[in-house]
């Protein structure tokens, strides 16, 4: 196939230029220039033919939505729950996947576990490699306990004969892996640059949209946690899957940033073993610290990661500061943190001024809802004064500037799921209160911080 022509265009402002310059000659920026294929004459946009990737659907004619035939999309579970759980059920016909996380957090290897699952449930499959050779691969898999796979494997890094591969032996999922390292030779820039990434994966969208074949994409990320590339990237498939957690811990957590055939922020849980990334079905578990005695500045919540309630201990540390005290906190939002600060002085009469104040979510665990606010601020005045609150005790709700304790969306879910692990006491907004009582469970409702505090108080004997 003919060469096409390219040229350089600045993501700035539109201009272009045949050829790559540090310095963009309209507008002046520097390293703006990014190369693309250049578009052909009237007739002949690359974007309409076969092998381009618009048209994504075969054109149809014009209906109202009423006479539109609503169909469920087909799901293929993956063989591993958890990974079912994150992509809504199971792996969509046609349907594009994104998975990025940090080097070495397993994203090669759940991959690897899941196709071998879907190879041995009767669908073919194609494993295509660019960063490692298939011996590589296959001591990986002896490695994992995957014995006798029959997993198609292709260690190949154009495009072109990626996409010659898949179709002569027609699989139902492919995994490209990685799609950085993926390059068209249509483009003279290297691998991984913006325009091969994008290139790459709009073809790999394309033939997946017209052929029914399932696409898993893994992407590297940045030191920042943000995947690298372009962002049209994330724009441009169904689902984006990210690692989370540390490398250095047992546990990892898949997140969904984004899900068109499912719910987005659903997490699963994944324990790294000897033998691969085994799901965890009961993860409260290992969010909750595991005392002897209750201890100061522990409180456990119950979040919410997309449909699923989970118990999550937070952690406040109040210890006497300098002239500049610091306020530090992992997994949730600091300025939040200042925001709760100020309202438990100002409402409850807990002054941490000259304090440095650190909060923890236990586990690794991000928590970017607001339901968190009351469980932080019952663990720092714990902190605070030195004394534990009562065993089996638990607390969510968001607290306003005004001292109001407002109700986290479905309450009742977040109840039942303490209850059956065994918490007996709670303190809850007062629009969460269940209207038929929870059996084990001895819920507080409350309207403000410092009625919280007050029920608190009296629930300890102790001077809180």
């Amino acid at each position: 196939m003919a060469k096409e022509k390219t040229t350089f265009t600045c993501t700035e402002c539109g201009g272009t230029s045949p050829r790559w310059l540090g310095k963009c000659p309209s507008c002046g920026a520097w390293n703006t220039l990014i190369e693309q294929v250049a578009e052909a004459g009237p007739g002949k946009n690359r974007l309409s033919t076969p092998q381009g990737y618009a048209g994504l659907a075969n054109a149809q004619p014009v209906l109202p939505l009423a006479a539109i035939e609503a169909q469920d999309v087909a799901r293929t579970p993956s063989g591993i729950d958890e990974l079912d759980r994150v992509l809504g059920g199971g792996i969509v016909e046609g349907g594009v996947v994104l998975i990025g996380g940090d080097p070495g957090i397993g994203k090669s290897t759940l991959l690897l576990q899941a196709m071998d699952a879907l190879q041995r449930a009767g669908l073919p499959t194609l494993y295509v490699t660019g960063e490692e050779s298939g011996a590589q691969v296959a001591l990986r898999s002896r490695r994992l306990g995957i014995e006798g796979s029959q997993v198609q494997l292709l260690a190949e890094i154009q495009l072109e004969k990626i996409l010659a591969t898949v179709e002569a032996t027609q699989p139902a999922v492919v995994v490209i892996d990685s799609i950085q390292t993926t390059y068209s030779d249509q483009l003279t820039s290297a691998p991984g640059s913006v325009a091969q990434v994008r290139e790459c994966a709009a073809h790999l969208t394309r033939m997946a949209k017209g052929t029914g074949i399932a696409v898993i994409l893994v992407g590297h990320v940045t030191k920042e946690g943000a995947l690298a590339g372009p962002r049209v990237l994330e724009h441009m498939v169904d689902t984006v899957l990210y690692f989370e957690g540390d490398t250095h811990s047992q546990f990892r957590l898949v997140r969904a940033i984004k899900n068109r055939f499912g719910a987005v922020n659903e997490i699963g849980v994944f324990a790294m073993t000897e033998k691969g990334l085994k799901g965890v079905s009961n993860p409260s578990a290992i969010f909750l610290s595991q005392h002897s005695e209750p201890v100061p500045g522990s409180c456990v919540m119950v979040t919410l990661e997309g449909t699923r309630p989970m118990l999550v201990e937070i952690q406040a540390l109040v210890d006497s500061g300098g002239p500049s005290p610091r306020r530090l906190s992992v997994g949730l939002d600091k300025d939040r943190l200042a925001m709760l600060l100020a309202v438990l002085h100002r409402h409850a009469g807990v002054a941490c001024m000259d304090q440095d104040v650190f909060v923890n979510a236990v586990g690794g665990v991000r928590i970017s809802e607001p339901a968190a606010d009351l469980a932080v601020m019952l663990s720092i005045t714990s902190s605070l004064r030195g004394k534990a609150l009562p065993r089996g005790f638990l607390a969510f709700g968001e607290v306003g500037l005004a001292g109001e304790v407002r109700p986290a969306p479905r309450g009742q879910e977040r109840l039942k799921e303490a209850a059956k692990l065994g918490f007996s006491v709670a303190v809850v907004p007062k629009a969460n209160a269940p209207k038929k009582p929870i059996e084990g469970l001895t819920i507080h409702a409350v309207e403000r911080v410092e009625e919280a505090m007050d029920v608190v108080r009296g629930l300890s004997l102790i001077h809180i």
